[in-house]
């Protein structure tokens, strides 16, 4: 596949990096205006590093934007003559509906909106996709660009705005509580490096568990056994300091934060 990433700040690296540690892409043109940073990535070979976005348009097949909202429709307003019935556009910019780009671009393009997160550099991302009616004719390219890099769902396109918060600042929400459990282990008496191999390991190990079996989380829960049910009791405590209710708490707050920056 010859793949265009149009904006190679964080998000649009770590897209690049997943693609290309799984042999993703036959050719890939990165874009961005100070590609000083970004040079090393032409050692991959059948990577062309450049600041002219429409150079990458005409030379790429499938287009994923992840530049700053504010650009993305000055960007698509200067590609759109170059945009033919081969290129599949997929953008990953938070809060710019799929009415608004075929506003710009037509409604007879492919036009598809992701929303990784950044663990898609290591293979592990949460991605969910929508399209415009024509572009469900690709969806399932999307999801095989995006299934290489973990794992992909489905969604309409009013969900979005809420799997920004649950997928992408969620990784967020995660690493809080693997920092907290390696506090945990360090006040019992594990060094902090130790600590977090720990922690990390330990919340991968109960994702997968989850993921293997397709069962609740209560359902495993219950599977964990340990003496004198010291297990429950650390739950218990937990929800004694209304840790679980923090959280939602934390996701809805982050959602309407969400909200209103747009509504802005």
């Amino acid at each position: 596949m010859k793949i265009a990433i149009i904006g190679a700040g964080n998000l649009g690296l770590a897209i690049a990096k997943g693609i290309l540690h799984t042999n993703g892409a036959t050719t890939m043109y990165l874009t961005k205006r100070n590609t000083k940073g970004i040079k090393d990535f032409e050692k991959y070979g059948n990577v062309t590093v450049t600041s002219d976005n429409l150079e990458a348009v005409k030379n790429s097949d499938i287009l994923i934007f992840a530049v700053q909202p504010g650009h993305f429709a000055s960007i698509l307003e200067q590609s759109k003559e170059l945009l033919t019935e081969k290129h599949v556009i997929i953008s990953t910019i938070t809060g710019f509906g799929i009415a608004r780009i075929e506003s710009i671009i037509g409604a007879d393009k492919f036009i598809i909106r992701s929303m990784p997160n950044t663990a898609i550099s290591v293979g592990k991302s949460m991605t969910c996709i929508c399209s415009n009616e024509l572009g469900k004719k690709r969806v399932d390219l999307a999801k095989a660009i995006f299934n290489r890099m973990g794992h992909t769902m489905e969604i309409p396109e009013e969900q979005m705005q809420a799997a920004t918060v649950i997928c992408a600042s969620g990784i967020a929400f995660w690493m809080r509580l693997i920092r907290a459990t390696t506090q945990g282990a360090i006040q019992l008496g594990f060094d902090a490096k130790e600590a977090q191999e720990l922690a990390m390991h330990t919340c991968n190990g109960a994702a997968s568990l989850l993921i293997e079996s397709g069962s609740h989380p209560e359902e495993e829960i219950d599977r964990v056994t340990t003496p004198r049910g010291c297990t429950i009791e650390g739950l218990n405590e937990m929800e004694h300091q209304g840790l679980s209710s923090s959280l939602i708490r934390g996701i809805v707050a982050s959602y309407e934060k969400i909200s209103q920056i747009k509504k802005g």
